[in-house]
């Protein structure tokens, strides 16, 4: 816990100086009578970067109260991705992990849609009405240090990455546990001189250490082990669109995946997970209450679910702790459809408001691949 509290306020720091496009990093360090914290770093005049090379951040060893150092911050990259094998800490979440690969995405953003040219007002519902254009934007799949998923586990599932089992149970689920997106502006990077600074069972798998002194890139570097789950999965795995939307200061942001389609009962079920996040952008506490889809599927049939809250949580978004993500399932008898709806909030006087969910697509293109290779090497 004590690692938290002190994630929480580095956190604190860190979403000042990505809104201000200013860089004021928090140091903790270690002396022989306490914490002691350091002030910021005067920024270098060239590059308006602070002098993050010895910056450190703290966390908390699993035996004891007592804090000691776990990287070196290094300074954000502001053009091209970073590399397989990046230590950073999640900026929202605040956990540690590792880049494994990155992803290109469209974005989707509905915030950025110029208002109707006529001024009338939108109809309730016709999410379908507005013309959005992507943009390309990277995204990483990596690993959460185990050491961290307790603490985040009330604000982002660590089990969200799921495949269909490769048996005749057409609706048997599977996750990989520590397995996450990271969109490029939640990376914070930092590095280590431990080889095995990243507790997972899949790290020594997937990744070596391989220092080399003569170039910038990460000491990690990708085994033959990740190279091929990587292509065998990759159907599965791929991260294609991203849709998102503002209402009232809580931005929803949601991820489709194709899984397969498995036979029932003499029919073809086609299977898709959705990752979800919402973001608190104000200083007002809300929760989300209830949750309201409407699930359209090429077979022409119109399906609405409603029911209080999400995923069995009803959770809180506040200023210190503004985000919740979570993952959860949608299964059609037909290749494609659509699903979109609302979040019911409710503030802390008791009044409601709706936030709407994006329209997002959902499609199997990719059913001409293999089923999901499984949990193997």
């Amino acid at each position: 816990m004590a690692a938290c509290a002190i994630r929480r306020g580095f956190l604190t720091v860190v979403s000042k100086y990505n809104k201000k496009q200013t860089h004021r990093i928090l140091g903790v360090i270690e002396g022989s009578s306490g914490l002691e914290v350091k002030r910021p770093r005067l920024p270098c005049l060239a590059c308006g970067l602070p002098n993050i090379q010895q910056t450190r951040f703290m966390s908390s060893r699993p035996e004891g109260k007592v804090l000691e150092t776990v990287g070196v911050f290094e300074a954000l990259k502001q053009h091209g991705k970073y590399e397989t094998g990046q230590l950073f800490l999640h900026s929202v979440f605040g956990y540690r992990g590792i880049v494994l690969f990155p992803w290109h995405a469209r974005i989707y953003d509905r915030d950025i849609i110029p208002p109707i040219s006529d001024g009338k007002p939108e109809p309730p519902g016709s999410h379908g009405s507005k013309e959005v254009k992507g943009r390309t934007h990277t995204y990483y799949q990596v690993l959460i240090d185990t050491r961290d998923c307790p603490h985040i586990s009330q604000r982002s599932q660590t089990e969200a990455v799921t495949f269909l089992a490769n048996h005749d149970d057409s609706r048997a689920l599977y996750a990989i546990p520590g397995l996450d997106y990271v969109s490029h502006e939640d990376i914070l990077p930092y590095n280590s001189t431990e080889q095995v600074p990243i507790q997972h069972e899949l790290f020594e798998r997937f990744l070596m250490f391989s220092p080399d002194k003569t170039t910038p890139a990460p000491p990690f570097s990708a085994r033959d082990t990740l190279k091929a789950w990587q292509e065998k999965n990759h159907p599965w795995l791929e991260l294609s669109d991203v849709h998102r939307e503002t209402t009232e200061n809580i931005r929803v942001t949601v991820i489709p995946f194709y899984m397969g389609m498995r036979d029932a009962q003499n029919s073809h079920v086609y299977w898709w997970r959705y990752c979800i996040r919402l973001e608190n952008m104000g200083s007002e506490v809300v929760q989300l209450r209830e949750r309201h889809w409407r699930i359209f599927s090429l077979s022409g049939t119109l399906e609405t679910v409603r029911g209080r809250g999400v995923v069995g949580r009803e959770p809180v978004l506040s200023k210190e702790q503004p985000a919740f993500q979570y993952s959860s399932h949608v299964s059609l008898q037909a290749p494609s459809g659509h699903m979109w709806g609302t979040f019911r909030i409710e503030r802390t006087d008791g009044s409601h408001f709706d936030v709407r969910i994006p329209p997002f697509s959902l499609e199997s293109n990719k059913d001409d691949k293999a089923p999901p290779a499984g949990y193997t090497f």
